[in-house]
């Protein structure tokens, strides 16, 4: 049986209650399973665990990778040191240790997979960042926005919540001038530069058939980075884990996950002083969420976040403004967290929604 619930695919795998779980909810992982399973570059690996028991000891298992690969290193080393002395191979043990130098030679090690390294330069941002007022907007007879003001500050962390539908990205797509609004005016500070990383924009704005260093030149061939360094597109492709071979690929010979990972980077580089992140977690892996979820914590701007990811949500903001009735927006003060403590307190006899396992469809 399957069934879909906050972007999770739930499978039962038995009638006695077994689940298989795909998902970008890390609370969720870490809250109901025992035991993850991981594909890494086709090879698969079990942990006896939750996500938090994996992360331990995934960091554990390439801390020890890293370590044996040094200690090959060096005893190759040592040996090679030793053939190029010339020795004559004339007893057995000479003839012995020679043969395992070439099987050492020849050993081959999977290569710790590297980190994610999002070091871009900022730009300056002035007191007027962006100002909504009195904005409304509605489809068919339905209000999705109705008479929404508020001013961004350079500091804000803003999260958008609601459910599909509700006119999330409708707002998204309001602030950034894709679609007017009904009524209202928006205004955008004179130093206000906008990246704005969504859910279907990168499906327009890569061409497939594009090579990859190519679509990254199209921002720039040289790139500053927040210490000062300038370093080429080509390194910093490196830097977000696409090796020389693969930057002269076309962009169809990327993954989905790579795909938003590459136009990732191309906002990034762009050097925005607003982020707008409109379910930024969708098909990004776990190790480029963790290292945006840090970038954010020290980006020099504001940022408004779009998302179901709870985790992410706690992680990336301090203000709420979720979508009810009517098309209003009510703000609440604090992360996704006490947002809920707040909801719960408030309504304390309403209980969370159970998970319902659906047949599968013939």
């Amino acid at each position: 049986m399957r069934c879909r619930w906050n972007g999770c695919r739930v499978i039962s795998t038995a009638t006695g209650g077994a689940l298989l779980l795909i998902t970008h909810d890390r609370y969720f992982l870490d809250r109901v399973t025992n035991r993850i399973l991981e594909i890494d570059r086709g090879d698969l690996y079990t942990y006896s665990g939750n996500y938090a028991y994996y992360l331990e000891k995934k960091a554990e298992a390439e801390e020890v990778a890293v370590s044996s690969q040094r200690k090959h290193a060096g005893v190759l080393r040592r040996e090679l040191e030793w053939l190029k002395r010339g020795p004559k191979a004339r007893s057995t043990k000479q003839k012995a240790r020679i043969d395992r130098i070439r099987d050492m030679q020849s050993q081959e090690f999977k290569q710790v997979q590297g980190r994610v390294d999002i070091s871009t330069a900022g730009r300056r941002i002035g007191k007027k960042v962006i100002e909504l007022s009195h904005i409304s907007k509605g489809y068919n007879g339905r209000t999705l926005i109705n008479d929404f003001t508020y001013s961004f500050n350079p500091e804000d962390r803003v999260g958008i919540i609601g459910s599909n539908g509700s006119g999330k990205s409708t707002l998204m797509n309001i602030i950034t001038g894709q679609v007017e609004p009904d009524s209202g005016t928006v205004e955008i500070g004179s130093t206000i530069h906008i990246g704005y990383f969504d859910q279907h924009s990168d499906d327009v704005a890569l061409n497939e058939e594009q090579r990859v260093i190519d679509y990254l030149k199209g921002v720039a061939e040289l790139v500053k980075t927040a210490d000062g360094e300038v370093i080429t597109a080509s390194q910093m492709l490196e830097r977000f884990l696409f090796p020389p071979n693969q930057q002269y690929a076309p962009i169809h010979k990327l993954s989905g996950g790579e795909k938003r990972r590459l136009f990732l980077l191309r906002v990034l580089m762009s050097a925005p002083n607003v982020l707008i992140l409109d379910e930024p977690t969708n098909d990004l892996d776990v190790q480029t969420l963790a290292v945006l979820e840090d970038y954010l914590e020290e980006f020099n701007g504001c940022v408004i976040v779009v998302s179901h990811d709870r985790y992410f949500l706690d992680r990336t903001i301090d203000t709420i403004f979720a979508f009810e009735a009517g098309g209003r927006l009510r703000q609440y003060p604090g992360n996704y967290s006490v947002y809920l403590d707040y909801k719960k307190t408030r309504n304390p006899q309403k209980r969370r929604r159970p998970i319902v396992l659906l047949p599968k469809q013939p």
